[in-house]
C-alpha cells in the first residue's frame, strides 16, 4: 500500500506538467483567464505533493524514482516556461524588449533552480524563487504600462542572484520555533490563495478586501523573508528527508 501511495503521489506531481501543457494551449488561444486558472492549479499541485510525499516517506516507498528531480522538472516548466510564453503572447511587455526580458527570466531561473543550495538546509529558497506565474498574474491584474512591467520583472530576475532566503510556504520548520505561528503562516497562505482566486474570479472587476489580503500577504512574505535572512533561527540543521 505504501508503494501504491508513492506511485500515486509521483503521478500527481507529474500531472502538473500536463496542467502546464493545457496552460500553454489556453495562452495560444488567447484564453488568458483560463490559462491563469490552470497556472493556479499547477501551484496547488506543487503546494501539496511534497507534504503528501513526506507523510508516507516516499523515498522508502519508491526508491527507484527521484521525486525531487521530477518536482524540479515540473516546476521549471510551470513556474518559468509557461509564464514566459504568457509574456510573449500578451501585451504585458513592450514589443521590442519581449525576447530580451524573457531571456533574462529563463537564464535567472536556470541559475536559481540549479544552485546546490537552491533550497537551503533550513528549508528556505535562496534567491527569488522563480514565482513568475504569480508575478504575471499581478501584472495582468494591475494592468500597468509594459515598461513598468519589464522593470519589475528584470528586478525580480536580478533578485534571483542575491542570496536572500525566501520563505518556503510548505516547509516552515525554521520560520519560527513557535508552532502556532507556523500554523498561522500556513493559514494566512491559504487565505492568500483564496483571495487571489477570488480576484481572478471577479476579473475585470475588483474588490478592495481581496486586494488587501492578496497584496498584504505578499508584503508579509517579503518582510518575513528579509527578517529570517538576517536573523535566522539557531540550532541543529534539519536533515533533508
Amino acid at each position: 500500500m505504501q508503494r501504491i501511495a508513492g506511485w500515486s503521489i509521483h503521478a500527481f506531481t507529474a500531472s502538473g506538467a500536463f496542467v502546464g501543457l493545457l496552460s500553454l494551449s489556453a495562452i495560444y488561444q488567447h484564453n488568458f483567464l483560463f490559462a491563469l486558472w490552470l497556472m493556479g492549479a499547477a501551484i496547488f499541485i506543487d503546494a501539496i505533493d511534497g507534504m503528501m510525499a513526506r507523510m508516507i516517506n516516499i523515498r522508502q516507498a519508491v526508491p527507484d524514482i527521484d521525486g525531487a528531480l521530477l518536482d524540479n522538472i515540473v516546476d521549471f516548466f510551470n513556474y518559468t516556461l509557461v509564464p514566459c510564453f504568457f509574456l510573449l503572447v500578451t501585451n504585458l511587455l513592450p514589443s521590442p524588449w519581449k525576447l530580451i526580458c524573457v531571456m533574462a527570466i529563463t537564464f535567472a531561473s536556470a541559475y536559481q533552480f540549479t544552485q546546490v543550495d537552491a533550497k537551503t538546509s533550513d528549508h528556505f529558497f535562496k534567491g527569488f524563487p522563480s514565482y513568475w506565474n504569480i508575478a504575471v498574474f499581478y501584472l495582468f491584474f494591475w494592468q500597468m504600462s509594459p515598461m513598468t512591467n519589464m522593470v519589475i520583472l528584470l528586478s525580480l530576475a536580478v533578485l534571483s542572484f542575491i542570496p536572500i532566503k525566501y520563505v518556503y510556504p510548505s516547509r516552515l520548520d525554521y520560520l519560527t520555533d513557535n508552532k502556532y505561528l507556523r500554523y498561522g503562516m500556513a493559514i494566512i497562505t491559504i487565505f492568500w490563495g483564496a483571495a487571489t482566486s477570488g480576484l481572478l474570479w471577479i476579473y475585470p472587476s475588483s474588490n478592495h478586501v481581496l486586494v488587501a489580503i492578496s497584496v498584504g500577504y505578499i508584503l508579509l512574505y517579503i518582510g518575513i523573508s528579509l527578517y529570517r535572512t538576517y536573523a535566522p533561527l539557531t540550532g541543529p540543521v534539519f536533515a533533508e528527508e
